[in-house]
């Protein structure tokens, strides 16, 4: 299961963010995004874990505190299709 996590700390790093899931079982992968141009973190996340670990993480982190900023875990929704013909 993929979840989101939102309303990072922009301090946070994907090693920081694995630590915090693996509380609940084996992170699959950590991917926290950055900006294209300036490569800062942009404040949010996605982690892929196994379903029934990915629950019990969501359950738990969601509404955690960290930093001054409380985290946003959900489960994560597919990407929407801008209709747009892409980069060249």
């Amino acid at each position: 299961m993929k979840l989101y996590v939102g309303n990072m700390p922009f301090s946070m790093d994907e090693s920081q963010l694995r630590t915090l899931f693996e509380e609940f079982g084996t992170v699959e992968s950590a991917n926290v995004i950055t900006d294209r141009e300036t490569g800062r973190p942009r404040g949010f996340a996605f982690v892929e874990m196994q379903d029934a670990d990915a629950r019990k993480a969501m359950g738990e982190i969601d509404e955690r505190e960290m930093d001054g900023r409380k985290l946003k875990v959900s489960e994560a929704r597919p990407r929407e299709n801008r209709g747009g013909r892409g980069r060249y």
